[in-house]
């Protein structure tokens, strides 16, 4: 069976979903949430699935301290879903494709340093966009730049808020994340 870390700094939706989607799953199964915000509500979420959760520090993630407890905790997959930190080139080499990122645009656009959440949604509406969507990727050491596993659209229309435009986004987040993991799973398996 696969072992799936989730690594997120929210409030844990898309953790909550890909839970929910592995449990029960003779292939895979989230065996472990990371989280960086000691007040986040992934937290929560986590414990109310009876999902183990490990709270590290930035420093803790640069100096491999994370990579050794998901070493340690037989790791296999490491999904990030909503993870705001860079991944340490160190933890890279150590799960070489086997890192996933959830992106809430079509890169390569609005994806980099300071790309993440709302900001991103603001730069599309700003920028006149007619479409935006969720770009599914592996990791490497360089925000939101490794090779793109999947995409999937949606119309940005000329009422949309960054509120509304959020919803449509993290509506196609939760229907396809969990696939798409999935999938991934399947190949490498």
């Amino acid at each position: 069976m696969v072992r799936i870390a989730i690594l997120a700094s929210g409030s844990g939706t898309n953790a909550q979903r890909l839970i929910e989607h592995f449990a029960g799953n003779a292939l895979a199964k989230v065996v472990l949430v990371g989280c960086d915000q000691p007040e986040a509500g992934v937290i929560q979420r986590a414990w109310d699935h009876h999902v183990p959760c490990y709270l590290f520090t930035g420093a803790q993630l640069k100096d491999g301290t994370l990579l050794r407890e998901l070493q340690g905790q037989r790791i296999d997959l490491v999904v990030l879903a909503g993870f705001m930190r860079l991944i340490p080139m160190e933890m890279v080499r150590a799960f070489p494709d086997r890192i996933v990122n959830i992106h809430p645009a079509l890169l390569p656009k609005y994806g980099g340093k300071g790309m993440y959440g709302q900001h991103v949604h603001e730069a599309v509406i700003a920028a006149g966009e007619t479409e935006s969507g969720i770009t599914i990727h592996l990791v490497n050491d360089r925000y939101d730049e490794g090779r793109v596993l999947f995409q999937a659209k949606c119309p940005v229309l000329p009422s949309d808020t960054v509120e509304v435009l959020a919803m449509r986004i993290h509506a196609l987040e939760h229907e396809h994340y969990p696939v798409q993991v999935e999938k991934l799973v399947r190949s490498n398996s």
